[in-house]
């Protein structure tokens, strides 16, 4: 359950600096290595969070990290080794299908990208660009998104390619393939009883499924021009993102902290995600090189202060 974050510049024989080592050790709820299969990674972080939605109750799955450490892999991962996406909706299908006899179920899905704080659909990349707009009961909607309604994780894993294959995706120092974009599956799933009851009761579960753009050191990608603002955009995004998982894990403290979901798109989006009725799971990724020591601290930094929100759902 620990990470040790060794400094690579540090030399063990200087003993002046001894005890201001950089070193640091992270205590997290699980840590993965190298070894770690698709199937673990799932099982251990999100298998959890199906029987919650189906109870209508919502869920969250961030994947977090600097470019290249394998988030777009986790979460949507190859045809040998489907990732997060393909395996949650393969285990809600399952568990709605059994659900069937008492409930009438529906599901639907849309996939977006938020690109330099503008929004597209990644399923009809042609539609432009979107906006975001709230309705009278308060909930976040997207004006114009396409909604998928289909129980096949074939058909998913096939619009999900196809949809990622319309990201936004450039050539980094650090990353040949490098997604400059915050990726977004939404899933709805929404039941109603079978049974004639005099109040119908209808259970909504919203399940969000987040593959976040590249979180490194300009220095790192060696970028300049356009490249150099776009990163600025991303890092912009996941500033708003950290100021509010800063906001929300200091609640109860003795200030009372005023949460900015409205800084970026990508927070507004997760506002009931992050602090409100949602099961959030962040999947952190570093990288082993010595390199980016700096980003691996950063990355470490900002999971663990996301471990210290506490939610009531």
């Amino acid at each position: 359950q620990r990470v040790v974050l060794m400094d690579p510049s540090e030399d063990p024989d200087d003993i002046l600096r001894a005890n201001r080592s950089r070193e640091k050790t992270f205590v997290f709820d699980m840590v993965f290595d190298h070894r770690a299969t698709q199937e673990e990674v799932y099982v251990s972080t999100t298998k959890s969070l199906i029987g919650g939605v189906i109870s209508g109750y919502n869920a969250t799955i961030f994947a977090y990290g600097p470019t290249g450490t394998g988030k777009t892999y986790t979460m949507l991962g190859t045809d040998c080794e489907p990732g997060i996406y393909i395996r949650t909706l393969e285990d809600l299908f399952k568990a709605l299908e059994a659900t069937a006899e008492e409930m009438d179920y529906t599901v639907s899905m849309s996939y977006l990208e938020i690109y330099n704080e503008v929004i597209r659909d990644l399923l009809s990349p042609s539609s432009g660009f979107l906006d975001l707009r709230e309705d009278s009961r308060g909930n976040i909607q997207i004006a114009g998104i396409t909604e998928v309604s289909t129980t096949n994780a074939q058909e998913i894993m096939q619009l999900l390619t196809k949809g990622n294959k319309q990201r936004t995706q450039e050539p980094t120092a650090a990353n040949k393939t490098s997604s400059r974009s915050h990726a977004v599956l939404q899933v709805m799933v929404t039941q109603k009883s079978r049974r004639q009851a005099i109040g119908e009761e209808m259970r909504i579960g919203k399940l969000f499924m987040v593959d976040l753009a590249g979180s490194e050191r300009a220095a790192q990608t060696q970028n300049q021009g356009k490249r150099m603002k776009e990163g600025a955009h991303i890092n912009r995004s996941l500033l708003a993102l950290g100021n509010c998982i800063n906001a929300l894990s200091e609640k109860g403290g003795s200030r009372a902290q005023f949460v900015n979901f409205r800084d970026s798109k990508l927070t507004r989006l997760l506002k009931d995600s992050l602090g409100g009725n949602s099961r959030t799971v962040m999947i952190a990724h570093i990288s082993p090189a010595s390199t980016s020591f700096e980003e691996s601290r950063m990355t470490l930094i900002y999971a663990y202060r996301a471990k210290n929100i506490k939610t009531q759902v």
